[in-house]
């Protein structure tokens, strides 16, 4: 990749539920443990430094709202700036949640920049399609794409001026939650998003469908893409320390061969990674493993 890296700390698990003790999340910790295993260095980027989230609030979850609406909002828009102001300089961010309510943060700042059509690539294990009513969780993780279209009676499906992005200019691929219809299928069908379920993307294979996504989230009339990570798209088995594991998925290396064309197209605006949980990896060894496929993608 030839262009400037910057990377961005979104330490936040505000957008997710507790642990079953009740306590927060460990995403939060994640930017520093990237940090301390060298990420930086190896990917040859500069550090803007964290974005950092209020105190987590709603440890019960309100009635048929999302948990910590309000500091979410205040979350997504300083992130917002921190994003828009690396983009604006010529820059590609790397921004490192943290939980995946951060691509609202993500989307609104490319939309700050003359009020830019973008397109998203989504790929996760999860539709993230719910709103708070269908959510099972009230956690904004669960619904955040949802949100970035504009679904839900809540501020967070209003932080632009209009959705922060079109359906018909996402891709959602990898998800695997076929038997969980709580995380908004139903809307999903119903939508223009481009749904490519991990069992659809497999029968074609990883490199084969990065064309099919650039197709759609680089259309005319699209100013660039962001592409949204979420390290809960691995097969568990060699990425366990994620919160919401869902059974099958690529390795390492079929990831790299979707994600590898999408990060060279000149159109791609920047990229985060989310959901992975240092609490859950006591060795590291998970850590290691994305901070090597970032080395992998930003190096090559």
């Amino acid at each position: 990749m030839d262009r400037s890296l910057t990377i961005v700390g979104a330490p936040t698990s505000i957008g997710i539920k507790p642990y079953d003790n009740g306590t927060p999340r460990g995403l939060d910790q994640a930017p520093a443990t990237f940090r301390r295993l060298g990420l930086a260095t190896r990917i040859g980027a500069e550090d803007a430094g964290d974005v950092l989230p209020l105190p987590y609030r709603d440890f019960i979850r309100p009635a048929e709202r999302p948990r910590n609406e309000a500091e979410v909002v205040s979350y997504s828009r300083a992130l917002a700036e921190r994003v828009a102001a690396v983009v604006g300089a010529g820059r590609f961010p790397l921004v490192l949640g943290g939980d995946c309510s951060i691509v609202l943060g993500s989307l609104l700042g490319l939309r700050r920049l003359d009020g830019r059509r973008v397109g998203l690539a989504y790929i996760d294990g999860h539709a993230d399609f719910a709103t708070p009513l269908e959510s099972r969780t009230g956690s904004v993780a669960s619904m955040c794409l949802g949100l970035a279209v504009g679904r839900g009676d809540t501020p967070l499906a209003r932080l632009g001026d209009g959705p922060l992005v079109q359906p018909k200019d996402i891709a959602l691929v990898g998800r695997r939650d076929e038997q969980e219809p709580w995380y908004g299928h139903d809307a999903l069908h119903a939508s223009a998003v481009l749904d490519l379920p991990d069992a659809a993307v497999r029968s074609t294979g990883y490199a084969q469908i990065a064309a099919t996504v650039l197709e759609r989230i680089s259309a005319a009339g699209v100013d660039g893409f962001w592409i949204h990570l979420d390290a809960d798209v691995l097969d568990p088995a060699v990425m366990p320390a994620v919160d919401s594991p869902e059974p099958g998925g690529p390795d390492v290396n079929e990831l790299a061969d979707l994600l590898a064309p999408l990060l060279r197209h000149p159109r791609a605006l920047g990229m985060e990674l989310t959901i992975y949980d240092p609490m859950l990896d006591p060795d590291e060894a998970c850590g290691r493993r994305l901070v090597g496929l970032l080395e992998q993608l930003f190096r090559s």
